[in-house]
């Protein structure tokens, strides 16, 4: 064996490398699948037909940001980015996903190529302080209101933790990525509503080609601060989306009392 062969080996190694599993939670699987009349992804959980997270925060985004790259950027090359960017995410967290779950795998296509040093960087730069996990790519509800996927809930520095991974163009700051926290929040506050946990933080962990790693975390006050701002957005998608459905508008009212009446 090569120098280049044992290089390829020992990096296969740590991508197999295994953490400890718990099976604290049973999670209920749901279907993720796409709604016909909208194309917006939803999820089916016992016939509980819900809106994803990711379709709430798009459809209440502020969107002149993305209007004003496109103008700069153009059509085409920021549709290019855009796709390139899907490719290299889903390629990225693939190599994640096995090495949680002690899979071998690989991937010699050039986009795989390229998210495989960024797994990796996650792995060596992010994944220290986990001391087990209770799942991976964990399906979520909140019933009635919405579901989603998260990519990882384990034991993160001694807090039960929402792990959330991202590839990145390029560095990120805070103030750019309010929908990841958002995110976070609304992964956190549904496993709390259905399993009776006790999510206490949020980390995202973000690796760009080039392999900068950043990594942002949200917990407590801060926490429950995003889980606020996400239920606002949430009130926000019904008034546009479901006008007639007022007993989800009154769920989510009332969610949002509990968190007003304590500020």
């Amino acid at each position: 064996m090569d120098e280049k062969d044992l290089k390829e080996y020992e990096d296969n190694i740590r991508l197999v490398s295994t953490l400890k599993k718990s099976n604290k939670y049973n999670y209920l699987e749901g279907k993720q699948i796409t709604d016909e009349e909208s194309g917006s992804r939803i999820y089916d959980f016992n016939g509980s037909r819900l809106p994803s997270v990711t379709t709430i925060l798009g459809k209440t985004k502020n969107q002149q940001f993305l209007k004003d790259w496109k103008a700069k950027v153009g059509e085409t090359e920021a549709e290019r980015i855009k796709n390139l960017s899907s490719k290299r995410g889903t390629a990225m967290h693939k190599f994640l996903e096995s090495h949680i779950q002690g899979v071998g795998y690989d991937d010699l296509t050039p986009i795989g190529c390229e998210a495989k040093p960024m797994a990796q960087k996650i792995i060596e730069m992010g994944l220290t302080p986990i001391s087990e996990y209770y799942g991976s790519e964990v399906m979520l509800h909140y019933p009635g209101l919405y579901a989603g996927s998260t990519d990882l809930v384990c034991m993160h520095d001694g807090l039960e933790t929402i792990v959330d991974f991202k590839q990145a163009n390029k560095p990120k700051k805070k103030e750019w990525i309010e929908d990841y926290y958002a995110q976070i929040a609304a992964y956190a506050m549904a496993h709390d509503a259905y399993y009776g946990s006790t999510i206490r933080q949020g980390v995202i962990m973000v690796c760009t080609p080039d392999l900068y790693y950043q990594e942002f975390r949200i917990m407590d006050q801060e926490l429950r601060s995003w889980k606020h701002k996400f239920l606002k957005r949430l009130d926000h998608y019904h008034e546009l989306i479901f006008d007639e459905k007022e007993q989800v508008k009154v769920n989510t009212t009332d969610l949002l009392k509990e968190f007003e009446k304590d500020k």
